[in-house]
């Protein structure tokens, strides 16, 4: 027998027309630097745009969403992956966690997304994977590494929320992985990551369509070509914009 989409049923459609429309006059209302290996958090009124942005080498972004005023709702990037795709692009919708079930942000913009999938059946921006964390890097390697994205994102949480590392950890969760080219093996379907290309001016762009509290880690792998979870890799910052309607 052939297989089945899991969820056959009809999304609401992505409006090209209305989103196209409100991008065009786009007033900038704050910019942010987040130095390499690190992270930082940002606010997102409604219907307000902002963009992810590469400014100086290939870089991957872990993006964190909550809604700015109940972060019990956060972003489901297991339920995002089921209802689109392993990897997201124009079109697509950030889902937020039960019993909400809502778009908190919807991808309006992106340069990469001529890449598609590749030879090895890779793609950008990924759903897939969880973020690089210290408890794996452990698990696996018997090291301790405190800059990876787990890390990045709680401190920003806690910084942001004047709460103690612990408090804030309970929230962080999987990622949407900015940039991020990945796929899974064909012999034993392992997920895999290879260089990422994106190149400085290259972004990612959603509309927030509830009030947004983000928060975003440089991912220490750099490109991911190669390794996570330590200083090895080159890494770039990554600016974020946001805008308001005109």
């Amino acid at each position: 027998m052939n297989p089945v989409p899991v969820y056959s049923g009809q999304l609401p459609p992505y409006d090209a027309a209305h989103y196209n429309a409100a991008r065009q006059n786009l007033v900038k209302t704050a910019e942010l630097i987040i130095p390499p290996r690190s992270g930082a958090t940002f606010t997102v009124p409604a219907k307000n745009f902002f963009r992810i942005i590469s400014i100086e080498g290939p870089q991957v972004g872990d993006l964190n969403l909550w809604n700015a005023h109940d972060i019990s709702e956060r972003f489901f990037s297991g339920k995002t992956r089921a209802l689109h795709a392993t990897h997201v692009t124009t079109g697509d919708r950030l889902w937020s966690t039960l019993p909400h079930l809502r778009p908190l942000a919807t991808i309006t913009h992106d340069t990469l997304s001529w890449y598609g999938f590749d030879e090895d059946g890779a793609g950008v921006h990924d759903v897939i994977g969880t973020r690089c964390d210290p408890y794996t890097n452990f698990l696996l390697h018997g090291t301790h590494y405190d800059y990876c994205c787990h890390s990045n994102l709680t401190r920003a949480l806690a910084a942001e929320k004047n709460w103690t590392f612990a408090e804030a950890e309970p929230h962080i969760h999987d990622v949407l992985n900015v940039f991020m080219c990945t796929g899974f093996t064909g012999a034993k379907h392992q997920y895999f990551m290879k260089a990422s290309p994106v190149r400085p001016g290259d972004y990612l762009e959603f509309c927030a369509e509830i009030d947004l509290l983000a928060a975003l880690s440089t991912c220490p792998g750099g490109d991911c070509s190669t390794t996570h979870s330590s200083d090895s890799a080159p890494c770039f910052p990554l600016k974020v914009e946001t805008f308001a309607p005109a």
